[in-house]
């Protein structure tokens, strides 16, 4: 999944990831996950998710980064707001309230963008990822936040072989791999998410599943 990849699903407008509505695995299990309304909470490629306003609504301070600049663009015109924009290093920030957006590679991201940030949330990063980007993804995810981070993680499970991603299978066994000396997983909750354009594409089942993280 390469940059121009992204770039060219956004300016087609191929974004069938995109939901009208904050995500209802967020609004129920968040509370487990958060110990105060008013951290910061790291959105990795974050689109133009209206997660990061229900986030953001709670008190949390915002930090979304994002590849595609007309996601980010999107995102603002969308909610009505007009941002304040700078150029900080290898990313272009777009700024309003308790909102930053960084447009630009994720892997640029080091541990000063995100001092003192406590906490994170994926629902669209790491299912938008082939396995070894998902490897260095996660890597990226440990040398750079604090430890002790809390996140919550929303993956999709089906049988990958029938349906070429994004969005990518991640399996249970996957994330439980992740626990030991770098993280601690706890599943949370498991829903069905097979729609009817997934079965449209041969599958049959699909999960999608929540987890509480944490950064040891």
């Amino acid at each position: 999944m390469q940059e121009a990849f992204w770039q060219a699903r956004w300016q087609r407008n191929q974004i069938g990831f995109h939901t009208s509505a904050p995500n209802a695995l967020l609004q129920r299990h968040w509370p487990a996950v958060a110990e105060s309304d008013d951290a910061r909470v790291l959105v990795p490629l974050c689109g133009k998710s209206l997660d990061l306003s229900w986030l953001a609504e709670r008190g949390h301070h915002v930090i979304g980064v994002e590849l595609a600049q007309t996601a980010v663009e999107a995102f603002f015109t969308e909610q009505g707001l007009e941002p304040m924009i700078s150029q900080e290093g290898a990313f272009k920030v777009y700024r309003h309230g308790r909102i930053a957006l960084y447009c630009g590679d994720f892997f640029a991201l080091d541990a000063g963008h995100l001092e003192g940030c406590v906490l994170f949330y994926d629902r669209a990063a790491l299912i938008a990822l082939p396995p070894a980007m998902r490897e260095r993804y996660v890597r990226h995810l440990q040398q750079t936040l604090p430890s002790g981070c809390r996140g919550l993680l929303i993956t999709l499970d089906y049988e990958q072989a029938l349906m070429d991603g994004p969005p990518f299978s991640v399996s249970h066994d996957e994330v439980q791999g992740w626990s030991g000396s770098a993280w601690r997983s706890d599943l949370l909750d498991t829903q069905d998410a097979l729609e009817e354009r997934f079965r449209a594409r041969g599958l049959t089942r699909m999960e999608e599943r929540a987890y509480r993280l944490q950064l040891l």
